[in-house]
Protein backbone atom coordinates (compact mmCIF):
# COMPACT_ATOMS: atom_id res chain seq x y z
CA UNK A 1 0.00 0.00 0.00
CA UNK A 2 1.33 3.34 -0.76
CA UNK A 3 2.48 5.27 1.92
CA UNK A 4 0.67 7.51 4.09
CA UNK A 5 -0.15 10.96 3.85
CA UNK A 6 -1.85 13.71 5.47
CA UNK A 7 -5.66 14.05 5.87
CA UNK A 8 -7.28 14.26 2.38
CA UNK A 9 -10.73 14.22 3.67
CA UNK A 10 -11.45 16.16 6.99
CA UNK A 11 -15.03 16.44 8.52
CA UNK A 12 -15.49 18.85 11.19
CA UNK A 13 -19.52 18.86 13.04
CA UNK A 14 -21.04 18.33 10.09
CA UNK A 15 -24.41 18.06 9.89
CA UNK A 16 -27.09 17.33 6.99
CA UNK A 17 -30.61 18.03 6.78
CA UNK A 18 -33.16 18.00 3.53
CA UNK A 19 -35.20 20.60 3.05
CA UNK A 20 -36.68 21.78 6.59
CA UNK A 21 -36.89 17.92 8.15
CA UNK A 22 -34.88 16.25 10.79
CA UNK A 23 -30.86 16.18 10.47
CA UNK A 24 -30.01 13.18 8.32
CA UNK A 25 -26.25 13.44 9.52
CA UNK A 26 -24.96 15.12 12.97
CA UNK A 27 -22.51 16.02 14.53
CA UNK A 28 -20.09 14.15 11.82
CA UNK A 29 -16.26 14.59 12.81
CA UNK A 30 -13.49 11.93 10.99
CA UNK A 31 -10.80 12.18 8.64
CA UNK A 32 -9.57 10.15 5.85
CA UNK A 33 -5.65 9.00 5.10
CA UNK A 34 -4.22 9.87 1.57
CA UNK A 35 -4.00 6.05 0.60
CA UNK A 36 -5.94 4.75 3.00
CA UNK A 37 -8.81 1.66 2.24
CA UNK A 38 -12.14 2.55 4.41
CA UNK A 39 -15.18 0.21 5.00
CA UNK A 40 -18.24 2.15 5.79
CA UNK A 41 -21.17 0.15 7.33
CA UNK A 42 -24.27 1.01 8.78
CA UNK A 43 -27.99 -0.23 8.75
CA UNK A 44 -30.17 0.70 5.92
CA UNK A 45 -31.45 4.05 6.63
CA UNK A 46 -28.64 4.52 9.38
CA UNK A 47 -26.92 7.84 6.73
CA UNK A 48 -24.26 5.53 4.84
CA UNK A 49 -25.62 6.99 1.44
CA UNK A 50 -25.71 11.19 2.75
CA UNK A 51 -22.10 11.16 4.05
CA UNK A 52 -21.03 9.76 1.11
CA UNK A 53 -22.77 12.44 -1.19
CA UNK A 54 -20.91 14.87 1.15
CA UNK A 55 -17.82 13.29 0.22
CA UNK A 56 -17.83 13.23 -3.61
CA UNK A 57 -19.88 17.03 -3.49
CA UNK A 58 -23.61 16.21 -4.55
CA UNK A 59 -24.00 17.69 -1.45
CA UNK A 60 -23.09 20.52 0.84
CA UNK A 61 -23.22 20.16 4.26
CA UNK A 62 -26.15 22.35 6.16
CA UNK A 63 -23.66 22.98 8.70
CA UNK A 64 -20.19 22.34 10.08
CA UNK A 65 -16.78 22.01 7.67
CA UNK A 66 -16.20 19.04 5.18
CA UNK A 67 -12.21 19.61 4.05
CA UNK A 68 -11.40 18.05 0.55
CA UNK A 69 -7.54 18.01 -0.48
CA UNK A 70 -7.13 20.93 1.94
CA UNK A 71 -10.05 23.48 1.09
CA UNK A 72 -13.51 24.02 2.43
CA UNK A 73 -15.51 22.44 -0.05
CA UNK A 74 -18.75 24.30 0.89
CA UNK A 75 -17.66 27.44 0.04
CA UNK A 76 -15.92 26.05 -3.14
CA UNK A 77 -17.06 28.18 -6.36
CA UNK A 78 -19.36 26.71 -8.66
CA UNK A 79 -16.73 27.16 -11.63
CA UNK A 80 -14.28 24.97 -9.46
CA UNK A 81 -16.77 22.15 -8.54
CA UNK A 82 -16.03 20.26 -11.79
CA UNK A 83 -12.47 20.04 -11.57
CA UNK A 84 -12.84 18.68 -8.06
CA UNK A 85 -15.25 15.85 -9.05
CA UNK A 86 -12.51 14.67 -11.63
CA UNK A 87 -10.43 13.99 -8.53
CA UNK A 88 -13.09 11.87 -7.31
CA UNK A 89 -14.43 8.75 -8.55
CA UNK A 90 -18.08 7.43 -7.76
CA UNK A 91 -19.64 3.77 -7.98
CA UNK A 92 -23.15 4.27 -7.76
CA UNK A 93 -24.92 1.45 -6.04
CA UNK A 94 -27.76 1.89 -9.35
CA UNK A 95 -24.37 1.89 -12.17
CA UNK A 96 -25.84 5.34 -13.80
CA UNK A 97 -24.20 3.93 -16.53
CA UNK A 98 -25.88 5.86 -19.77
CA UNK A 99 -28.10 3.24 -21.59
CA UNK A 100 -27.67 4.14 -25.44
CA UNK A 101 -24.03 4.31 -25.08
CA UNK A 102 -21.92 1.28 -25.16
CA UNK A 103 -19.09 -0.01 -22.81
CA UNK A 104 -16.59 1.69 -24.14
CA UNK A 105 -18.10 4.53 -24.64
CA UNK A 106 -19.69 4.81 -21.17
CA UNK A 107 -15.72 4.34 -19.37
CA UNK A 108 -14.49 7.11 -22.11
CA UNK A 109 -17.17 9.72 -21.32
CA UNK A 110 -14.91 11.03 -17.63
CA UNK A 111 -12.16 11.63 -20.22
CA UNK A 112 -13.85 13.43 -23.06
CA UNK A 113 -15.65 15.25 -20.46
CA UNK A 114 -12.48 16.63 -19.62
CA UNK A 115 -11.42 17.12 -23.24
CA UNK A 116 -8.87 14.62 -23.32
CA UNK A 117 -8.03 14.28 -27.30
CA UNK A 118 -9.56 11.70 -29.16
CA UNK A 119 -6.46 9.97 -29.87
CA UNK A 120 -5.27 9.59 -26.58
CA UNK A 121 -9.36 8.09 -25.37
CA UNK A 122 -8.46 4.89 -26.86
CA UNK A 123 -5.27 3.63 -24.92
CA UNK A 124 -6.72 3.76 -21.36
CA UNK A 125 -10.28 2.82 -22.32
CA UNK A 126 -8.88 -0.24 -23.78
CA UNK A 127 -6.53 -1.08 -20.19
CA UNK A 128 -9.73 -0.65 -18.16
CA UNK A 129 -12.12 -2.67 -20.35
CA UNK A 130 -8.62 -5.43 -19.57
CA UNK A 131 -8.28 -5.02 -15.57
CA UNK A 132 -12.17 -5.49 -15.42
CA UNK A 133 -12.33 -8.78 -17.98
CA UNK A 134 -14.42 -7.10 -20.48
CA UNK A 135 -12.93 -6.75 -23.71
CA UNK A 136 -14.85 -8.73 -25.32
CA UNK A 137 -17.87 -7.03 -24.57
CA UNK A 138 -17.00 -2.88 -25.15
CA UNK A 139 -19.48 -2.62 -27.90
CA UNK A 140 -22.32 -3.99 -25.92
CA UNK A 141 -24.98 -1.32 -24.31
CA UNK A 142 -25.52 -1.59 -20.96
CA UNK A 143 -29.11 -3.41 -21.16
CA UNK A 144 -27.78 -6.54 -22.64
CA UNK A 145 -25.01 -6.82 -20.00
CA UNK A 146 -25.53 -8.48 -16.86
CA UNK A 147 -25.81 -6.74 -13.69
CA UNK A 148 -22.05 -7.88 -12.70
CA UNK A 149 -21.05 -6.11 -15.87
CA UNK A 150 -22.32 -3.29 -15.61
CA UNK A 151 -21.26 -3.00 -12.37
CA UNK A 152 -17.83 -3.57 -13.40
CA UNK A 153 -18.23 -1.39 -15.93
CA UNK A 154 -19.27 1.62 -13.73
CA UNK A 155 -16.28 0.52 -11.51
CA UNK A 156 -13.90 0.96 -15.19
CA UNK A 157 -15.65 4.06 -15.96
CA UNK A 158 -15.16 5.88 -12.00
CA UNK A 159 -11.51 5.03 -12.02
CA UNK A 160 -10.52 5.55 -15.55
CA UNK A 161 -9.62 9.15 -14.25
CA UNK A 162 -7.10 7.86 -11.57
CA UNK A 163 -8.97 9.58 -9.12
CA UNK A 164 -7.22 10.43 -5.70
CA UNK A 165 -10.32 9.70 -4.01
CA UNK A 166 -12.82 6.64 -4.63
CA UNK A 167 -16.31 6.30 -3.25
CA UNK A 168 -18.76 3.37 -3.79
CA UNK A 169 -21.97 2.68 -2.64
CA UNK A 170 -22.88 -0.76 -1.72
CA UNK A 171 -20.95 -1.96 -4.82
CA UNK A 172 -21.16 -5.46 -3.94
CA UNK A 173 -25.27 -5.24 -3.39
CA UNK A 174 -25.93 -6.48 -6.71
CA UNK A 175 -23.48 -9.28 -7.84
CA UNK A 176 -22.85 -12.96 -6.31
CA UNK A 177 -20.23 -13.38 -3.92
CA UNK A 178 -17.38 -14.55 -6.29
CA UNK A 179 -18.09 -11.72 -8.44
CA UNK A 180 -18.55 -9.30 -5.09
CA UNK A 181 -14.59 -10.60 -4.09
CA UNK A 182 -13.59 -10.10 -7.41
CA UNK A 183 -15.16 -5.96 -7.47
CA UNK A 184 -13.55 -6.09 -4.22
CA UNK A 185 -9.99 -7.39 -5.53
CA UNK A 186 -10.18 -4.10 -7.90
CA UNK A 187 -10.66 -1.86 -5.29
CA UNK A 188 -7.85 -3.43 -3.70
CA UNK A 189 -5.64 -2.99 -6.70
CA UNK A 190 -6.74 0.76 -7.22
CA UNK A 191 -5.09 1.20 -3.63
CA UNK A 192 -2.02 -0.07 -3.86
CA UNK A 193 -1.54 2.84 -6.65
CA UNK A 194 -2.40 4.78 -3.84
CA UNK A 195 -6.24 6.35 -4.14
CA UNK A 196 -8.20 6.65 -0.92
CA UNK A 197 -11.06 4.00 -1.31
CA UNK A 198 -13.97 4.13 0.81
CA UNK A 199 -16.55 1.62 0.81
CA UNK A 200 -19.77 1.81 1.89
CA UNK A 201 -21.31 -1.65 2.82
CA UNK A 202 -23.11 -4.41 5.02
CA UNK A 203 -20.73 -7.90 3.99
CA UNK A 204 -18.67 -8.72 6.87
CA UNK A 205 -17.51 -11.36 4.78
CA UNK A 206 -15.81 -8.94 2.64
CA UNK A 207 -15.05 -6.57 5.10
CA UNK A 208 -12.53 -9.27 6.79
CA UNK A 209 -11.01 -10.09 3.33
CA UNK A 210 -9.15 -6.92 3.79
CA UNK A 211 -8.08 -7.33 7.94
CA UNK A 212 -6.17 -3.87 7.73
CA UNK A 213 -8.95 -1.58 5.93
CA UNK A 214 -10.40 1.14 8.28
CA UNK A 215 -14.05 0.71 9.85
CA UNK A 216 -16.04 4.13 9.98
CA UNK A 217 -19.73 2.70 11.36
CA UNK A 218 -22.37 5.02 11.45
CA UNK A 219 -25.56 4.89 13.23
CA UNK A 220 -29.28 7.33 13.08
CA UNK A 221 -26.10 10.00 11.58
CA UNK A 222 -23.81 9.83 13.79
CA UNK A 223 -20.40 7.87 13.39
CA UNK A 224 -20.11 5.37 16.31
CA UNK A 225 -16.29 4.64 14.98
CA UNK A 226 -13.91 6.55 12.34
CA UNK A 227 -10.77 5.32 13.72
CA UNK A 228 -8.97 2.06 14.12
CA UNK A 229 -8.37 -0.24 11.66
CA UNK A 230 -10.98 -3.56 12.09
CA UNK A 231 -10.91 -5.49 15.42
CA UNK A 232 -13.42 -8.52 16.16
CA UNK A 233 -16.14 -7.20 13.92
CA UNK A 234 -20.03 -7.54 14.54
CA UNK A 235 -21.56 -10.54 13.16
CA UNK A 236 -24.14 -8.32 10.74
CA UNK A 237 -23.85 -4.27 10.27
Amino acid sequence: MAALMANIVQFENVGLRYGSGPETLSDVNFGLKSGAFYFLTGASGAGKTSLLKLLYLAQRPSRGVVRLFGEDAGVLPRARLPGFRRRIGVVFQDFRLVPHLSAYDNIALPLRVAGVPESDVEAPVREMLAWVGLIERSRAKPPTLSGGEQQRIAIARAVIGRPEILVADEPTGNVDPAMAERLLHLFESLNRLGTTVVVATHDFHLINRIPTAHMMRIEQGRLSDATGALRNPPKSA
